[in-house]
Order: C-alpha cells, then structure tokens, then sequence
C-alpha cells in the first residue's frame, strides 16, 4: 500500500528521527556557539530562533573573532517528542528536553521546549522555536499530540491572530487579551515610563507569522492550545542636541550607519503561550515564555 504524504495524515517524524534532529541540532549548536561561526548551525536553525542565533553568533564573532573560550557545551537530555500528525508540508515536531544550562541556585530547572520543522520531503529538520519554561508552568498536552489548526476556531484566540494581537496589545494596549506578566503588562508600562533626561524613545511591533515564523500549536488536554509565535519589534532611542546615544559592544557589532542622534535597534522573539477554550472561563492567553535577540541596528 502507497501512502501520499501530501494527503494522508501521518505523523510528522519518527522517534528515531525527532531524536536524530535533536541531537543533529545539539551537535552543530555547540560547534557554531564554541568557534562563534553561525555557517556552523545555520543548516539546522529557521524562523525567529534562527534569525536570533544567526546574528547573536555574527557579532559574538565580530567581538571575539578566536571564539568563545568560556564555551561549555550544551546537553538536552530526557527528550520527549510531541509528534503531531499532519498532512502535507511542512510538517513539525515538539521536542520538550532537560537542559544542564538553567538550574537555579536552589537546584530547580525548567524544560526547554525545541520546535522543529521540515518544509518538504527532501528538506532537513531545523529548530524554528526554543522556549524555556518551569516545569510546573506546563500544561498536559492531549494524548493525541493534535496540531491545532491556524484559525484555532475553538480558541480564544486563533494561532494566526496571536501575533498581531500580542504586537497591538503593546502599542495600544488593546485588545487585552493577555493575561498580566513581565512580557505583557509588566514590559508595556516599563516601555511607556522609559525616561532619561535628553533622550526620547520610540517603539514599533509588528506581527511574524509567514514562512518559516508561521505559529505551530498543539492541543492541551483541556481543549485549549500550547502555541508558539514570533514578533518583530523596534526601539528607537533619539538624542538631544550636543547628546548621542550609547552604544554597547554587542549593538555595535551589528551596527550599520553612524550613530549621531538616534539609535534604532531591530528584536526578533519568540512567545510560547497557553491559549484557553473558548468559552472556557479559564481567562486570558498567558505567555510561558518570551526569548528576544537583538538582530540589528541602525545609527543616523
């Protein structure tokens, strides 16, 4: 018997080759973090993850060209593989790991979270997502690793609308469907009450979620939805006469123009969030984690 992959449901790997991806992925990580070379991994990273490595590693390099002599490998260990059946491309899975990088200083650690996704028969898995969050923070995903559609139409908020309600959320503050924490509320009113005397600061959000940024999700055991998503943001810090802006090594590194008056710095990140049922009463979306990277930078 055939089975047509651009129409059947299947799953989107097997075990054993989620578990080749994560350690491919490990493997290359640790090459390109130890010689701070971002051609080292770039084969195995995509969407908002990757465009964080890839200039995190280029101005790293740019600051140590010899490459990190503090380099300690990173190890993902206890891997569970959420393995959602699709049909079609691309096609991803979740890998929920143990990491050696996060114990806190009373011994407890939280579970980093790695996407993966594959565009097409002949392409090879890259990790578009990374999150870390508290293992008490996670919700029980349904048994059946369902992936949740786009539109998510029995959710608070569809998979596809996250984005750009995350980003209005911060520039207006509406629609508040997000429940309070550092990256909603918390970072929204620190933005709003940025002051330093002599300078004023702008910012700009804007959704991602084409491409290699599309949000991947997967149903929670409630019948809500564990879903990551990417955004875009800017800051823009504007000097008085006689003032410039300061310039730390890392955004010089990846600084194009000269920085006179003003200063615009480009972020990508990346939410993992628990969208309730609708109708649930279980509140709003709640952000499980937020990793940002600055990308770029612009001087005039």
């Amino acid at each position: 018997m055939t089975v047509h992959g651009e129409r059947e449901v299947v799953p989107a790997a097997t075990r054993a080759e989620a578990a080749r991806a994560l350690k491919d992925f490990t493997a290359a990580y640790n090459a390109a973090d130890k010689a701070y070379d971002p051609a080292l991994d770039a084969d195995v990273v995509t969407g908002s993850l990757g465009a964080v490595n890839q200039a995190g590693l280029k101005a790293r390099h740019r600051i140590s060209p010899t490459g990190n002599s503090r380099h300690q490998p990173l190890k993902l260990t206890d891997a569970r593989f959420v393995i959602p059946g699709k049909a079609g491309w691309p096609r991803w899975f979740l890998a929920d790991t143990e990491s050696n990088r996060d114990a806190d200083a009373a011994g407890r650690t939280s579970r980093w979270l790695l996407a993966f996704t594959k565009a097409g028969p002949d392409a090879g898995w890259k990790a578009a997502y990374l999150s870390v969050v508290a293992k008490d923070r996670l919700p029980a995903l349904a048994k059946d690793a369902a992936p949740v559609a786009a539109d998510g139409p029995g959710l608070a908020v569809a998979p596809r609308d996250l984005g750009t309600r995350y980003t209005q959320y911060l520039q207006n503050g509406a629609p508040d469907v997000f429940a309070p924490g550092a990256a909603t509320s918390e970072w929204r009113e620190a933005r709003l009450n940025t002051r330093r005397a002599g300078f004023s600061y702008q910012y700009a959000d804007q959704p991602l979620d084409g491409g290699a940024y599309a949000p991947l999700g997967v149903a929670t055991a409630d019948g809500g939805a564990l879903v990551f998503f990417s955004s875009r943001h800017f800051e823009r810090q504007t000097a008085a006469r006689g003032l410039r802006p300061a310039v730390d090594p890392d955004v010089e590194a990846l600084l194009t123009g000269e920085v006179k008056s003003t200063l615009t710095k480009e972020r990508v990140s990346s939410q993992l969030v628990y969208v309730p049922k609708k109708g649930s009463g279980k509140g709003r979306v709640t952000v499980l984690s937020r990793l940002p990277g600055l990308i770029s930078a612009k001087g005039s």
